[in-house]
């Protein structure tokens, strides 16, 4: 694929999750780590992406914290909460079982019951 495509829905949470679960990150940097985890397949906008780590943060899913970015700017860290890397397993699951669902009715042939 040439160009980058936008997330679909009910999977931004999953990314963002994914994302922090391999290392403390700002949220300019989890972007950046969802482009590299896919690719550069998949684009994130900013403008769901903040909203996004805010409500995983409320529902106890990140910790975050202040800190310096390594341009020496203030910045908020994210880190999965053991709640979140619950979460991360559970959808991880749940995701799976979708695409060998999805692959199975894709690659179905006439006549198969």
């Amino acid at each position: 694929m040439t160009d980058r495509k936008s997330v679909l829905p009910g999977t931004l949470d999953l990314l963002i999750l994914r994302a922090v679960s391999l290392g403390r990150l700002h949220g300019y940097g989890v972007l950046l780590r969802v482009m590299q985890i896919t690719r550069n397949e998949l684009q994130i906008e900013q403008g769901a992406l903040y909203p996004a780590l805010y409500r995983l943060e409320r529902q106890g899913l990140l910790a975050a914290e202040w800190g310096t970015s390594d341009n020496n700017r203030r910045a908020k860290f994210y880190q999965l909460t053991p709640d979140g890397r619950r979460r991360l397993q559970e959808e991880s699951d749940m995701w799976r079982a979708m695409v060998r669902v999805m692959s199975a009715a894709l690659h179905a042939r006439p006549g198969e019951a």
